[in-house]
């Protein structure tokens, strides 16, 4: 069977779906990839063979080049005579339904990693987003969501795709994010330049709107002076980092905040750090919390469909209103003066995350190809 990847940027790709590519590959089937190209291909993907197409999508709904990126893509499916195609991310998948609503050859599978619509969401989203997707349903043979809030949104609001799916997300790689010994943790501290006794808090994210670190940066403010070896690891790039930094700045944060930038050690990052925290508006089932949770971190974070999914409040960790920058404050203190409630609630975590492993995730995406694969 011939199968197409597409996806509005290859970093996408890049960081979640190479497993599930893998899995594909490994069971005889030709996979390739068509991609707005931001960042190279990985290696792994160019060894295994997978052709990769550069298609312009841009993340705008309102970009003429779309115009360009569907007559490309149009062209890609049809010469290639793909027996599935299976897109994610918002702009590409409209216009890989647009084009595969014309072939009634092409099983078209669509992974919503989280609609833009959902509860809170603003008005101008239901408006945009809502009636599109729903338009485009009835072009989907099956419809993959990756947590319950979606899952149920779908069918309530009677999404006409052929199939509606729930899976546990893209899957965390246990066999790299685990927990560590005390001494693991000192050592790792050690190469990394932190003090033993550091409290450690840590958020690997892009920096952008959506992630909202300004609470974070908030909230240590708030409570730096209660606890001296407060250290904040913001671990990524994105168009607010120079914002950031500068705030950092104006409030004397600079000791306690680490602006680390991209980083591909973000294992070891979260293996020596006391607790996770995340800020995000929305999310659809963050990996960034599944990698805490599968190093038996304790998490501090903002309500949202994806945060409550993964995190029970109380047991887990702690869920936080998003404008209740005093109570996210109050809850990192809270954890720093109990070490005994740390240690529970990552082991809370370890209990649960296994459903979440890559292994889970590709059974089941498995499950839902062997369907498509042997129509």
């Amino acid at each position: 069977m011939k199968i197409l990847y597409v996806s509005t940027i290859s970093n996408t790709i890049n960081a979640f779906m190479i497993p599930h590519i893998e899995m594909l590959i490994n069971q005889g089937h030709k996979v390739d990839i068509a991609c707005n190209i931001d960042k190279d291909i990985s290696p792994i993907l160019i060894k295994r063979r997978c052709r990769v197409f550069n298609i312009e999508f841009q993340r705008s709904p309102l970009s003429k080049e779309n115009i360009i990126a569907y007559k490309k893509l149009k062209e890609l499916i049809y010469r290639e005579n793909y027996d599935i195609v299976h897109t994610h991310t918002p702009i590409a998948s409209v216009i890989a339904r647009l084009v595969s609503k014309k072939s009634p050859n092409i099983k078209l599978i669509y992974t919503a990693h989280g609609f833009h619509f959902y509860k809170g969401a603003s008005l101008k989203n239901w408006l945009l987003f809502y009636p599109v997707e729903k338009w485009l349903s009835r072009f989907t043979d099956c419809l993959i969501t990756i947590n319950d809030e979606d899952y149920n949104l779908a069918l309530n609001k009677k999404f006409k795709a052929k199939e509606i799916r729930k899976i546990h997300g893209v899957g965390v790689n246990l066999s790299k994010f685990y927990p560590v010994s005390d001494q693991e943790k000192r050592n790792l501290r050690r190469k990394h330049g932190f003090n033993e006794n550091d409290f450690i808090l840590i958020y690997p994210a892009e920096l952008n709107t959506n992630k909202n670190q300004l609470l974070l940066i908030n909230a240590v403010n708030l409570i730096k002076d209660k606890v001296l070896s407060l250290r904040l690891i913001l671990a990524g790039n994105g168009p607010l980092f120079d914002h950031y930094k500068k705030r950092v700045t104006e409030l004397n944060l600079s000791n306690n905040i680490i602006l680390a930038g991209y980083r591909k050690d973000v294992d070891e990052l979260l293996q020596l750090s006391d607790v996770s925290v995340a800020s995000s508006i929305r999310e659809g089932l963050p990996v960034n919390i599944m990698e805490a949770m599968a190093c038996g971190l304790p998490i501090v974070a903002t309500k949202n469909r994806g945060h409550r999914e993964l995190i029970k409040h109380g047991q887990s960790g702690y869920l936080v209103d998003l404008e209740k920058t005093r109570e996210f404050a109050d809850s990192i203190y809270k954890l720093y003066l109990d070490k005994k409630r740390r240690e529970e609630m990552g082991e809370y975590n370890l209990k649960i995350v296994d459903k979440y492993s890559v292994e889970n995730v590709c059974q089941e995406l498995e499950t839902i190809y062997k369907i498509y694969l042997d129509d």
